[in-house]
């Protein structure tokens, strides 16, 4: 429980080093192994989903409705991004053209990009 409500409480796309950190303030007598274990378990079981930042650094995503993610070049910063229009538009697009051999299951975009000099200060979309 202690993995799970810190991972809400982060409210962000932590790595598990963030994660650790966080949990280790309050509870140092923590095993590391048992925080990734949980992590692992966590993914497998669709709690939470694993992102890699464009560094190639794993983060964990706790957010379970439909989103899509932006990465920052040149940071690790992942911002989620909601759009029902663009989903609708995506699924009906899938639903009509069959990719052969395969079921589509789930879609998500992985958006690449900078922050407008208009928005350096204030990083948010």
């Amino acid at each position: 429980m202690l993995v799970l409500s810190s991972l809400m409480e982060m409210k962000s796309h932590p790595s598990a080093d963030d994660l650790i950190d966080y949990i280790k303030a309050d509870h140092p007598n923590i095993a590391v192994g048992t925080i990734y274990k949980i992590l692992d378990i966590f993914v497998e079981a669709g709690i939470i989903e694993r992102v890699r930042t464009s560094r190639d650094i794993m983060r964990y995503d706790m957010i379970s409705e439909k989103h899509h993610h932006i990465y920052i070049n040149g940071s690790d910063n992942i911002i989620d991004f909601y759009d029902p229009d663009l989903d609708n538009l995506l699924e009906g697009y899938f639903r009509n053209r069959k990719i052969p051999g395969i079921e589509v299951d789930d879609l998500t975009i992985q958006i690449t990009g900078r922050f407008t000099e208009s928005n350096k200060d204030n990083q948010e979309i």
